[in-house]
């Protein structure tokens, strides 16, 4: 999970949600939908696994493969699981090498055409297969990659934060701009993880999603959907919030070995240098956000692939 989330707050562009999910999506037919896989990774979640697992079989997507990995849970969870394994594909228990292991190891039992996983406390929308599905559908096939809004659950579930959406490209996203994806509303064309080497880096237990993304943007652009899919729960226990610190390192990490195999990433990386140093300085620091950082954030450019927006009866393209 790379999103950091901030306070709760409801942006001003969000305030009627509904708008935000297209209502007459239901009447998708299913034979042309998309198969999508979507896998579960969990240990010891019996809190919230079950509340994640309802909201799954609550989208009714007609043409879904949900998988749920456990790496060898021992307070419940499996109890929960059992609870609901004829309403889903499969699942399986055993001890793991962490969250990215357990993906790995959910994906290749998949075949799906489209990809994307929901952690074990974290919930779809309402709707939310179905935007996915359908985006799929209605796009060419060089929209291989999609994000929708950025959005939150509290500890209880209740959707307490939705966000404007963001716009991402490469060399901005290597940069330093935008650099969380949020994991929960992002999904992806199979054909694509094929190309990025099909796997999850497993020697990290918190990170290796950034890394996932670094190795996308090699081969597709990232195009924002206008529509709510997913959301992050937050909560105490979540990894990448306990040391946010160290998941900024790590993300580095990743960034800097990216940049050492790029023809630009001299260029980018003197930028980074400098941006680090500036952001240092108090006196600078506003300076430097104002007529550098907020425009690569927000200034449109040749680099931003359209926004995908729901317009009268399907998905399209909002230059």
């Amino acid at each position: 999970m790379t999103t950091r989330t901030p306070a709760p707050v409801i942006s001003s562009e969000a305030r009627n949600l509904s708008s935000l999910q297209p209502s007459n999506l239901q009447t998708c037919k299913p034979s042309t939908l998309p198969k999508i896989s979507l896998v579960t990774p969990v240990f010891n979640s019996a809190k919230y696994i079950e509340q994640t697992i309802q909201s799954v079989l609550a989208q009714n997507y007609p043409n879904l493969e949900y998988f749920i990995a456990d790496g060898g849970s021992t307070d419940g969870t499996l109890d929960i699981i059992r609870k609901y394994e004829s309403k889903i594909s499969g699942w399986l228990s055993e001890p793991d090498k962490g969250m990215y292991d357990a993906l790995n190891k959910g994906f290749a039992r998949t075949s799906g055409e489209v990809m994307g996983w929901i952690s074990a406390t974290d919930k779809l929308h309402t709707g939310g297969l179905l935007v996915v599905g359908s985006v799929f559908r209605d796009m060419p096939p060089e929209v291989e990659w999609i994000t929708g809004r950025p959005t939150g659950f509290n500890d209880e579930g209740m959707t307490t934060l939705v966000l404007d959406l963001p716009r991402w490209s490469r060399y901005r996203f290597l940069a330093g701009a935008n650099r969380y994806i949020q994991q929960e509303s992002t999904y992806w064309r199979r054909s694509l993880w094929e190309r990025a080497g099909s796997r999850m880096d497993a020697s990290r237990r918190n990170g290796s999603d950034f890394e996932l993304w670094v190795r996308f943007f090699r081969h597709a652009k990232l195009y924002p959907v206008d529509a709510l899919i997913g959301g992050y729960r937050w909560h105490g226990d979540a990894l990448s919030i306990v040391d946010l610190d160290a998941s900024h390192a790590t993300h580095d990490e990743f960034v800097e070995a990216e940049l050492a195999a790029i023809p630009w990433g001299k260029s980018l990386r003197a930028f980074r240098r400098i941006s680090a140093t500036m952001q240092s300085i108090p006196k600078v620091r506003w300076f430097w956000k104002r007529l550098v950082m907020n425009p690569l954030y927000h200034l449109p450019g040749s680099d931003w692939p359209p926004l995908i927006r729901y317009q009268t009866d399907r998905w399209k393209f909002w230059f």
